[in-house]
């Protein structure tokens, strides 16, 4: 099993789910995103670390550190290793010096503490091909989708009757994979990763 390793890349709040943060993973030697929905505390117990803050009174991710370090427990690499109806499941890959063994925990509690044991974060081919967003492929089709707007202008200009755009609808059965292809080049434009995560997860359960 080839391991691919990630970097994070941002942190933004949802705009749809109050209280909810989307972490931004980016493929450190390619150009694959892969957008993850999570909560307000992981997300600032994530950017605290990330910003090198210390916090007045231990985190929970900070206890466990203190806890590992006093049990002699080292954290190798944080492994998000599966994607199943929508929900990532991960590993933190842990040893006492003698063996190996894994800690199955949220990719968000993961991701906090390995960010404190300054580990690598890892995932595997299967998540991102199901689940990653490529930039290059999304880059030329908001080109396109530009290109399309621009000859619906010179219809009007001529007195045409000009094409009808794809309104902006949140992903449905109701829009066509064109439109929806458009609708994720235009979310990663804005940078809008929670909602280009959604219109993925659209394009996914179509393409089967």
């Amino acid at each position: 099993m080839k391991k691919i390793q990630l970097e994070i890349l941002g942190l933004s709040s949802s705009q749809s789910q109050s209280g909810s943060f989307a972490l931004i993973l980016g493929e450190k030697t390619g150009n694959r995103r892969l957008p993850i929905i999570i909560g307000m505390f992981e997300a600032q117990s994530i950017a605290i670390q990330i910003e090198k803050i210390s916090p007045n009174r231990p985190l929970t991710h900070d206890l466990f550190k203190s806890f590992a370090e006093h049990v002699h427990v080292a954290i190798i690499e944080v492994m998000i290793s599966d994607l199943k109806e929508g929900v990532f499941y991960s590993k933190i890959v842990c040893s006492d010096g003698a063996t190996t063994f894994e800690i199955d925990a949220r990719p968000s509690d993961a991701i906090a503490i390995g960010l404190r044991f300054g580990v690598p974060i890892f995932t595997v081919e299967s998540v991102l091909s199901e689940a990653g967003i490529i930039l290059s492929d999304l880059d030329e089709n908001a080109e396109d989708a530009s290109d399309d707007d621009d000859e619906d202008d010179d219809d009007e200009d001529n007195g045409g009757t000009p094409a009808s755009a794809p309104s902006p609808r949140d992903p449905s059965g109701q829009v066509s994979l064109d439109e929806l292809t458009k609708m994720l080049a235009q979310a990663l434009e804005k940078e809008d990763y929670e909602k280009a995560a959604k219109i993925r997860d659209e394009l996914n359960k179509r393409n089967g």
